[in-house]
C-alpha cells in the first residue's frame, strides 16, 4: 500500500469529488461546515448541491487549502486548514472562541474514506499539514479533536471529523484551551 499526501491544487478538483462522493464527504458538507458564520437554518440550506458548487468554486479559485491522501493513487482522505478567519464558525462555536484568532491557523476538519480509517491516514495528513502551514510561515496551527471514547465506548467515525486528540497530542500540540472535556482546543507553534 502506496500513501502519497499532495496540497490540494485547483486541477484537483475531480480527486476531492471522487473522494467526497455522492454524499459531499458527511452529509452533504463539501467542507463547507466550519466556512458558514452559523449552522442551524444556514447549514440546513446550503447542505448538498449548493455547498458542492460552492467548495468548487473555492478550489477552482486557489482559495482552498487543504492535504489530499492518496492510497495506490487513489484519493482516500482530507486535511482543510487555513488561518482560523477562513473558518468562521469556529468563533460561533463557544468550545472554540478565542480572543487572538486573527494570528492562527486551523485544521478544522479531517475525512477518511470508509475502509481506511484506524490506517494512520489522519496521522499522515496532520503532518502534510503542518509541513505546508510552516511552509506558508503560520505561527500557531490549532485543531479541535475529540475523545475517541465517551463513558469507555468507542465513538462513532461519523463524530470523529476533527481528529482524534491521540494524533495531535503525538505530533507535538498541547491543550489551549478546554471549555468542554470531550473537545479541547489544542495548539502548536510552528
Amino acid at each position: 500500500m502506496k500513501i502519497e499526501y499532495k496540497e490540494l491544487k485547483p486541477a484537483m478538483w475531480k480527486d476531492v469529488e471522487k473522494l467526497f462522493g455522492p454524499n459531499g464527504g458527511c452529509a452533504g458538507c463539501w467542507c463547507i461546515w466550519w466556512r458558514l458564520p452559523k449552522g442551524g437554518k444556514l447549514w440546513q440550506e446550503t447542505r448538498g448541491a449548493k455547498a458542492k458548487k460552492m467548495f468548487q468554486g473555492l478550489v477552482k479559485k486557489g482559495q482552498a487549502q487543504g492535504i489530499l491522501a492518496y492510497v495506490d493513487g487513489v484519493p482516500v482522505g482530507w486535511a482543510t486548514f487555513g488561518p482560523r478567519t477562513d473558518f468562521p464558525r469556529l468563533e460561533t462555536a463557544k468550545a472554540y472562541a478565542v480572543e487572538d484568532f486573527s494570528t492562527v491557523w486551523s485544521l478544522p476538519c479531517f475525512f477518511i474514506q470508509s475502509g481506511f480509517r484506524s490506517k494512520g491516514i489522519a496521522r499522515g495528513l496532520l503532518v502534510a499539514v503542518v509541513k505546508a502551514a510552516k511552509k506558508r510561515k503560520a505561527k500557531i496551527l490549532e485543531g479541535y479533536p475529540v475523545l475517541l471514547t465517551k463513558a469507555g465506548k468507542k465513538l462513532p467515525a461519523g463524530f470523529s471529523w476533527t481528529g482524534p486528540l491521540k494524533i495531535f497530542e503525538e505530533a507535538g500540540f498541547k491543550i489551549a484551551q478546554r471549555q468542554s472535556y470531550s473537545r479541547p482546543l489544542v495548539r502548536k507553534n510552528l
